[in-house]
């Protein structure tokens, strides 16, 4: 049984604020921490149900958030943060199944700690067959183009249901309640941990069973972006049109295909941000 780990730090239970997911010092040292633990309670819980092997991918900002070696069942560490799978690096036909651990909510939802979509600089909404997503409605076009289930998703309220619709049977753990966009009431990590590792657990029990991502094909993405140049930016690339002053959509057949596309925006468009 293999297991694929992707995981961010705004969804972790005690992370309310960029200087602990973004900063240097104490505060991330303190966040980095706090996400381990999450990670390595998911990976805990599916040990127990007979997981194997596990491949953790760092999705966090410059994506070298840990110290792989203090991570559980041995896992592969991906690390670093120019990836052409970007956040699902590293995944594959054979994975049996998908966590995504410490995600968050789109900036373009309700109130959810430090939500945003990608690139806080660069994208307003983001919708998949025009559902509002947050990153794991586009990230699941991976997951659904190597035919993995998405078994667990942690993170707060608007992380669930905004996943909900393309990823139903995805278990889900709401270790904190947004107040506002840095206020939550957070679970103790104790608490949140147990929770993780019970969900990773049944996760990989009922993994056989999980359907795959709910997004019907040919699929869209359609992008809005703070700016007009952000969006011209995005049309420069094969297989992006510019629909609106501000919008791009990328249309097709291919889940992979779509998914390679929009990091491929993400990169161009984070380069050139507000200037």
């Amino acid at each position: 049984m293999k297991v694929y780990i992707s995981f961010d730090m705004e969804g972790v239970s005690g992370i309310v604020d960029w200087e602990q997911c973004t900063g240097s010092g104490p505060a991330v040292s303190m966040g980095q921490e706090l996400t381990l633990a999450e990670i390595n309670a998911a990976i805990d819980g599916a040990l127990t149900a007979g997981a194997t092997e596990f491949v953790v991918n760092d999705a966090h900002y410059r994506m070298q958030n840990l110290d792989p070696r203090l991570l559980h069942g041995d896992a592969t560490y991906i690390s670093g943060a120019h990836k052409p799978g970007y956040m699902m690096e590293g995944l594959s036909a054979d994975f049996d199944v998908i966590f995504f651990i410490g995600y968050h909510g789109s900036i373009s939802g309700v109130p959810s700690v430090m939500s945003h979509s990608y690139s806080p600089s660069v994208f307003t909404e983001l919708r998949v067959n025009g559902i509002e997503v947050g990153e794991s409605g586009v990230n699941a076009l991976a997951a659904l183009g190597y035919r993995v289930p998405i078994g667990l998703i942690s993170g707060d309220c608007a992380t669930a249901s905004q996943a909900k619709p393309i990823m139903g049977q995805a278990i889900m753990v709401q270790v904190k309640d947004s107040i506002t966009r840095f206020a939550a009431s957070n679970l103790h990590p104790h608490r949140a941990h147990k929770l993780i590792a019970e969900a990773a657990e049944r996760a990989v029990e009922m993994a056989a069973t999980i359907a795959l991502p709910a997004i019907e094909l040919p699929a869209t993405i359609t992008m809005s972006f703070q700016t007009a140049d952000q969006a011209e930016l995005a049309s420069w690339i094969a297989g992006v049109e510019r629909t609106e002053l501000r919008s791009c959509t990328i249309h097709g057949q291919d889940p992979l295909a779509l998914y390679r596309t929009f990091v491929g925006v993400c990169y161009l468009t984070r380069q050139a941000q507000g200037r």
